[in-house]
């Protein structure tokens, strides 16, 4: 068995391994929560830390805080920063209500590791400790609302990044296969001619859409609520302290951000964050629908649709030599399922809080950061290893266009809407295109022909025939 030392905290007292950067509320926490065997994400153990930086150096300014206790939690907090002392931060994302659990482990972990940089040993808190000084004018109450801000912040330019990212790949193979002509198909039947082009820059612009929204949803998380202590009035707290904090916050982090407002409001209310979950839930839609158009698109490749061909990027099966499967759209279609259900935690979790407080904060500010994470990386591997590589085969497009019995909805203007649907269905039954029926009846003849059944003027606004009218 590994050594201990023994802390004492209102409870009494309790074992804590010896080497142990967290203290007594941490192991607590430890042995209470088992449960998924995960561990707190980077973002939201950076943005904690981030927060106790900030608070030290803001009680130096004030002259709240002895400059050497202060200046020892900065290089404390720096060297977590910096990757350091990781493995301290253990506390399961299911937890106590609030945060109390994380937030106490980060404040040990900070304390523990100033009292060794000032020539203390661990446990022993002095001349730092966990409460008094690295929580100074702090509760978790404000703290973790503030730490998931910053942590979604944080996050934003990567994901960010990722969604121009696929709408560029998107648009760029919107102009690549702009004069491929294929068939349309609404309800998952044949319908009048698009380009594939249109197609595919269409994709792009629902995620550049997708885009503004998230962005537009991520301005509200920059109002920030710290200095509101436990229940959003400030108390222990000086007057100075929440402008000053933001100050320092956005010194450290380089986020643009704001004091709040009314910081009972920010604490009672996780609205901003379920509103950017929305955001998040929205992209996923789009996306995860974009995926599963490619996976039809790709179908085949003989027995399918087969307009496109995908990247073949692995082996597609255990049991049928030279089978290649669309894995690439198959994993975003499940990255997107998984964000809509994170999006049902959040919202079920948002709408919990009681009264002056959100207990169900860790919950949130797991599945939210965990949203974006695979968001990002599933974005970012989409583009580059999917869209970017992705082909067309224009002879199988021309081949289906050519058989849709929709393009006797170019005739409607001339012949009517109950006579073009008779040809269709006669076409259908022969098994004829409609351009073969056409000739065949007599219907059209040389330019009039040509100019109604003109595939590619199908494809823009005007009315087939009268286009120069």
């Amino acid at each position: 068995m590994s050594a201990t030392r023994i802390e004492r905290d209102p409870l009494g007292e309790l074992p804590v391994p010896a080497d142990a950067l967290y203290g007594i509320q941490t192991e607590r926490a430890r042995r209470n929560f088992p449960i998924s065997r995960q561990l707190p994400l980077a973002p939201f153990v950076d943005a904690v830390v981030r927060i106790k930086k900030a608070a030290a150096l803001t009680h130096k300014q004030t002259g709240r805080l002895d400059a050497k206790v202060a200046d020892a939690i900065v290089r404390a907090a720096d060297e977590v920063l910096a990757g350091q002392h990781r493995d301290q931060f253990v506390i399961d994302p299911y937890q106590a209500g609030a945060g109390t659990s994380h937030h106490m482990n980060c404040n040990e972990v900070l304390a523990n590791r100033a009292n060794e940089l000032l020539g203390g040993r661990r446990g022993e808190y002095r001349p730092v400790h966990p409460n008094d000084h690295v929580n100074m004018a702090q509760s978790t109450n404000d703290v973790i609302p503030t730490a998931i801000r910053l942590a979604a912040l944080a996050e934003l330019p990567a994901l960010l990044d990722a969604l121009d990212g696929v709408g560029r790949a998107f648009r760029a193979k919107g102009d690549a296969f702009d004069k491929i002509l294929k068939s349309g198909r609404t309800h998952l039947q044949d319908a009048t001619p698009i380009r594939l082009g249109q197609e595919f820059t269409a994709y792009g612009h629902t995620i550049e859409r997708s885009r503004e929204r998230i962005a537009q949803a991520a301005d509200a998380l920059r109002e920030l609520g710290i200095g509101g202590t436990a229940v959003g009035t400030g108390l222990n707290a000086e007057p100075a302290y929440p402008a000053l904090m933001v100050t320092q916050l956005r010194a450290i982090t380089g986020l643009e951000l704001r004091e709040g407002r009314d910081r009972v409001q920010l604490m009672q209310s996780m609205g901003d964050a379920a509103a950017f979950s929305g955001a998040l839930r929205g992209y996923a839609i789009e996306l995860g629908k974009i995926a599963s158009d490619l996976r039809l698109l790709a179908s085949g490749p003989r027995t399918g649709i087969a307009e496109i061909v995908l990247p073949a990027v692995q082996p597609g099966s255990s049991i049928m030599p030279g089978k290649v499967n669309p894995s690439i759209a198959e994993m975003v279609n499940m990255v997107c399922y998984q964000v809509l259900g994170n999006d049902v935690t959040i919202a079920a979790a948002a709408e919990a809080g009681q009264l002056e407080l959100n207990v169900m904060m860790p919950v949130i500010a797991h599945n939210l950061l965990f949203t974006m994470l695979i968001l990002t990386n599933a974005s970012r591997v989409f583009a580059e290893r999917c869209v970017a590589g992705i082909e067309a085969d224009p002879a199988q497009c021309a081949h289906w266009l050519e058989r849709s019995p929709a393009l006797v909805t170019a005739l409607a203007p001339k012949i009517g809407y109950a006579e073009a649907a008779k040809l269709a269905k006669e076409a259908v039954a022969k098994n004829v295109t409609v351009r073969q029926l056409v000739i065949e009846k007599g219907i059209l003849k040389g330019k009039d022909l040509e100019e109604v059944l003109d595939l590619a003027a199908m494809t823009e606004l005007g009315v087939p025939g009268r286009r120069d009218k």
